[in-house]
Formats: structure tokens, C-alpha cells, sequence
């Protein structure tokens, strides 16, 4: 084919340039192609990320070619023929041309081989098969991955059963890529081989799972892919918990429209039940991390029912309880559980608020309390969550002398009670 990329950045830097240095000079020209989503999204205008080249080098000849130029390189993936090239701080994973020798759905054994063709062949999308040279130019080898970037169709390389069962991630993976690229109807045999295998989504490791669920859910809008992923039943085998989509929807909707925001862990929390303890085991499940599953935990209610005419002092009550993290998400949730006209000024006024308002520390400590003669025991920490609690409902009074004198009071009545 005669297309090319036109000259960018990311191709032309120093650091590609020296990579492709490096291979070229053990391998001799077009023995390395750029590969993948850089091409992809290059084709389509879109922001380039990661920079993934693909060689007929193997990864031993790979690594003594790059550091015979000098270029730091660390054996990511040595099995599947992956290394990663270091260059002026610019990691480049490089991967051997490859065919599937055996594969359970989980894993692969590979062959490496020399052949583009062949290697296109066991990727999973016609529009993720693209190959470019340094100089821009094209390589299409399944004939159509050029046309499906750009019409937003996701199509499976050549049967998409073969392709599943060779990796059941990529169920997730083509709902993942349709909520990014895809436009219209979806592809009529992909979606049917991901709902007649989606049971087998439950062998793979939660991790895997988790990470495709959130890149789909950071998509700007996710919801088609996501009605598709719930009418197919794939949604209920990878979170049980997701009953319906009616709070995701207006959330995307909300952040879309009026926010210009986009928060894969809050969307996900809209698509669980407003149930502290099933949020925290559904983020279990997943294996979030700790500071995730808090979030979703924190998000899913319990104290403080936000409601979108509560008094800006009931607000700072609740920021300064829940944090300004759980409050902002809960105001959200709260704002998509009944989107309304009316409602959507004063939830915004709430997120300003949030936002502009900062929870003074609260001023006193133990040895405050004990300078006044209560002896250290759980007394004392009974008397400042008095004098807190007392701080909080007076809106946080910045006269420090009122609030030593509310403590004095607070420590005569213990030493009373207890005379």
C-alpha cells in the first residue's frame, strides 16, 4: 500500500530514532515497525501513548543490539519475545514477530517467526494489526484494519472464536475498544462470540479484569459499550453486583455536560448498589487497591445523606466528616441517582463548595486536656470529641479562646461526675 503517516514527534524524537538505530544495525532496514495503538491512534489523529515496535530481531538479538548502541534494556516479557528499551528516559516495548504455538485462554506459548503476515494474524483487532515503518510509511496486512479505524468498526482478525479462546480477555477488550473507537452497530460475530464465551471471563485473574473494566469505564462515553456489555450478560458475569445502568448513565451524562470531568472509579461505584459493605466486596472481588476500595466504600453512603438543598453549613459539617474525596462523590451520586433542571444548580453549588472550602484543623490535642488536670485515660479523648463535636455544629469558630473555655467546661463536668 502507498499510505504513510505524516512525520511526527514521536517518530522523528531522538530516542526513536536511536531504537531504530540500534535494530537496523543487526537486522539491516525494515527490520523493526512501529505496531499497534501508536499507529492506530496516529492514523486517527488521536494523542499517541505508548510506542510498541515489533521486529523479526529475537529478544537475545534485540537486547545485543540495543546495548551495543548503548540503550538500557530491561526483559519484560522475555517468554513472549518482549523486551523493553530504555532510551533518553522513553520506554519502547519491543516485541519478536510471533505466531501462537498453544494457548488456554489465558496464557500462550509463542514461536517467534519473520513474518508480518503471521504476526498480524494472532492480534486480536483488524484496526490494532497496523504496522508503520520509521518513515511513516503503512503496512495493513489483514487488508481492512485501515478502513475499521476509520469507519470505528472493531473486528475480530479472522474468526473471533479463535481469537477469544486464545485469550478471554478480549471479550472485555472488545467492549473496551468499541466505548474508545467504535461508531454504529457493533461487529454482529464478535458481539456473539463474546456472549456465547463470556462464562469463560471467570477463569481469568481479577486484576486483568479490573484493569479492562476501568480503561472502558475512562472511555469519554462508555455507555453504549456498556449496554451492550449488560444486554449480552457479560457485565453480570464480571460484577454481579451491577443490576442496572440507569445511575451510570446520568452520571456520564452529568460529567459530559455539565462537569467536564471523567472518573473511571466513580463510575464504576455508580454501577454498584448504594451499599457500603457490597461495595467493598465487589472492589474485593476485583482487587482494587486499598485506597480504590475505600473510595467506592466511601462513596456508597452510610452517615451524612447529602441532599441538594441542605444549608452550605450542613455542608462543611459533611466535608469536614467525610472528607472532601467522599463528599464530592457522593453529591455526585447523590446529583445522578435524580438528575433534574432544577437540582443541577444546587448540587454544582455544593461541588463549588467542596471545592472552595478548606476544613480548618481542629485546634486542640491530649495535653490540652490534661493541662487542665483530667489524667490521661479514655476520659480525655471522651472531652475532645465533645469539644469537636460542639466546634463542628458552631461552624467551626475560629476564636480559639471560645473553644478553650467550651474545653474547661467540658473537663469540670468529667471531674464533677467523677467527684
Amino acid at each position: 500500500m502507498n499510505e504513510r503517516l505524516e512525520p511526527q514527534a514521536w517518530m522523528t524524537a531522538p530516542a526513536t530514532r536511536r531504537v531504530f538505530a540500534a535494530l537496523e544495525a543487526r537486522g539491516g532496514p525494515d527490520c523493526a515497525r512501529f505496531v499497534g495503538g501508536c499507529v492506530r491512534d496516529a492514523v486517527l489523529g488521536r494523542p499517541v501513548g505508548d510506542l510498541d515496535i515489533a521486529t523479526i530481531l529475537t529478544p537475545e538479538e534485540s537486547t545485543a543490539a540495543l546495548q551495543a548502541a548503548g540503550v538500557r534494556v530491561v526483559p519484560t516479557g522475555i517468554d513472549h519475545g518482549t523486551v523493553t528499551a530504555v532510551a533518553n528516559h522513553q520506554p519502547f516495548e519491543i516485541t519478536t514477530l510471533r505466531r501462537d504455538v498453544e494457548t488456554d485462554g489465558r496464557r500462550a506459548v509463542v514461536a517467534f517467526t519473520t513474518d508480518w503476515a503471521e504476526d498480524a494474524e494472532r492480534r486480536d483487532f483488524r484496526l490494532n494489526a497496523l504496522y508503520a515503518a520509521p518513515d511513516g510509511r503503512l503496512f495493513d496486512p489483514t487488508g481492512a484494519g485501515l478502513q475499521d479505524a476509520r469507519a470505528g468498526r472493531i473486528v475480530f482478525v479472522g474468526d473471533p472464536r479463535v481469537r477469544i479462546r486464545e485469550d478471554y480477555l478480549r471479550i472485555l477488550r472488545f467492549f473496551r475498544f468499541y466505548a474508545w473507537f467504535g461508531r454504529g452497530d457493533p461487529d454482529a460475530a464478535g458481539l456473539q462470540a463474546c456472549r456465547e464465551l463470556k462464562d469463560r471471563l471467570q477463569g481469568l485473574a481479577a486484576e486483568r479484569v479490573q484493569k479492562e473494566l476501568l480503561k472502558l469505564l475512562a472511555a469519554d462515553d462508555p455507555r453504549p459499550a456498556m449496554r451492550m456489555m449488560q444486554a449480552s450478560g457479560v457485565l453480570e458475569v464480571i460484577l454481579p453486583s451491577a443490576r442496572e445502568l440507569g445511575r451510570l448513565e446520568a452520571l456520564v451524562e452529568i460529567e459530559r455536560t455539565v462537569l467536564a470531568e471523567n472518573e473511571a472509579e466513580l463510575r464504576l461505584a455508580a454501577l454498584l448498589p448504594p451499599d457500603p459493605a457490597r461495595a467493598r466486596a465487589a472492589a474485593e472481588a476485583l482487587r482494587l487497591s486499598n485506597a480504590q476500595r475505600d473510595r467506592l466504600e466511601a462513596a456508597a453512603g452510610g452517615e451524612f445523606e447529602l441532599s441538594a438543598v441542605m444549608t452550605a453549613q450542613q455542608a462543611r459539617r459533611a466535608i469536614y466528616r467525610l472528607g472532601r474525596q467522599a463528599f464530592r462523590d457522593r453529591v455526585k451520586l447523590a446529583w445522578a441517582s435524580a438528575p433534574s433542571a432544577e437540582g443541577a444548580t444546587l448540587w454544582r453549588a455544593l461541588l463549588e463548595l467542596a471545592d472552595g472550602w478548606s476544613p480548618p484543623d481542629f485546634p486542640l490535642g491530649g495535653q490540652d486536656v490534661m493541662r487542665l488536670g483530667l489524667a490521661r485515660g479514655p476520659a480525655v479523648g471522651g472531652v475532645l470529641r465533645e469539644v469537636e463535636d460542639w466546634w463542628i455544629e458552631a461552624d467551626f469558630p475560629a476564636d480559639e479562646t471560645v473553644l478553650r473555655r467550651r474545653l474547661e467546661t467540658a473537663v469540670e463536668k468529667v471531674r464533677g461526675a467523677g467527684a
